[in-house]
């Protein structure tokens, strides 16, 4: 059952007849990122889907069969930056042009312990801004050259905080090795990353016809916390009852990024943060969500630190900056 103050694409903007355009989702395998390709090719797109278990995303792709679009899979892990690097040359071959990217795979480390990425960076962090950030950028040339073309980066609520503890990006210590933050405020600092981030591209990107947004998908009711320690999970399943009903489905969770991707008004709001409708906001106002919305965070907005944020990370990932 449907929450009733859930955002929904309106109609028009999901009969838009897609074909002959191509997009990628990351973790389109599962939960929002497969609602997500499973609307796009239903409206004809073409989307290739970044996966890391390739065998679960061609098992959920046999439901894609009757769909008028379709689909592609190439194996990308974010969490090996070689790997990042892998899947960017493998599409720049065989594909000429990409109308959206959708940075949609995430995770948070659970485990209680710092866990890292095959290039040290720490693990959650790795996986949901590093890695998503050397893709955007080595796709930045073909997205360009697709002009209109748009950027999704998955962020969450969790970024906003609380009146009396906003997260912020630590940029003295983006590698953990100074500080033992919770594996929550690890997950927070890194969504705080993707609203910067979105934030900086905009401000790059003015005037390419590429466009950008951050999001907070929703309360999915997805396999997030599937990692988690034994006792993390025991209260995640004495709390399962509860949180149906005030979670939302994953096809509600894909309302936001198809938004952003296919709506005629988003690319009006460039670098802006989109928000689902969520109770998990601890600023009242904030809880009905909005496409867009102001974040209360204001760690998330500065500009200075978003150039500075990008700055630092062309070196983490050696990559050389153009322009």
């Amino acid at each position: 059952m449907s929450r009733r103050n859930v955002r929904w694409v309106d109609e028009a903007t999901l009969s838009k007849d897609l074909t002959g355009r191509t997009y990628i989702v990351t973790g389109a395998n599962s939960g929002v990122g497969l609602e997500t390709t499973r609307q796009l090719i239903k409206q004809g797109a073409h989307v290739v889907m970044g996966c890391r278990r390739v065998d679960a995303a061609e098992e959920a792709a046999r439901g894609f069969e009757s769909l008028k679009g379709s689909y592609d899979i190439i194996r990308i892990d974010l969490a090996d930056l070689e790997s990042v690097r892998g899947f960017a040359t493998e599409f720049l071959g065989k594909y000429k042009s990409l109308d959206g990217l959708a940075c949609n795979a995430g995770m948070a480390n659970m485990s209680g312990e710092l866990s890292r990425t095959k290039d040290g960076l720490e693990l959650t962090t790795g996986i949901s801004y590093f890695g998503h950030f050397l893709l955007t950028e080595l796709l930045l040339d073909v997205l360009k050259a697709s002009a209109p073309s748009r950027i999704v980066l998955v962020s969450s609520v969790v970024h906003a905080g609380s009146p009396n503890n906003r997260p912020s990006v630590h940029l003295d210590d983006l590698y953990y090795e100074n500080r033992q933050p919770s594996n929550m405020q690890i997950y927070a600092e890194a969504k705080v990353a993707n609203v910067l981030y979105a934030k900086e591209l905009a401000e790059r990107l003015e005037g390419t016809g590429v466009t950008t947004a951050s999001v907070h998908p929703g309360w999915a009711r997805s396999n997030f916390g599937s990692g988690a320690g034994l006792a993390t999970r025991s209260v995640m399943f004495v709390l399962q009852p509860f949180t149906r009903f005030m979670s939302n489905s994953n096809e509600e969770s894909a309302q936001t990024t198809l938004h952003c991707l296919l709506s005629d008004d988003a690319p009006n709001h460039s670098g802006a943060y989109f928000s689902q409708q969520s109770i998990l906001y601890r600023d009242r106002e904030c809880r009905d969500g909005g496409w867009p919305m102001d974040s209360p965070n204001p760690n998330a907005t500065d500009m200075e630190t978003a150039r500075r944020l990008v700055d630092a990370t062309y070196g983490i990932v050696k990559l050389e900056r153009k322009g």
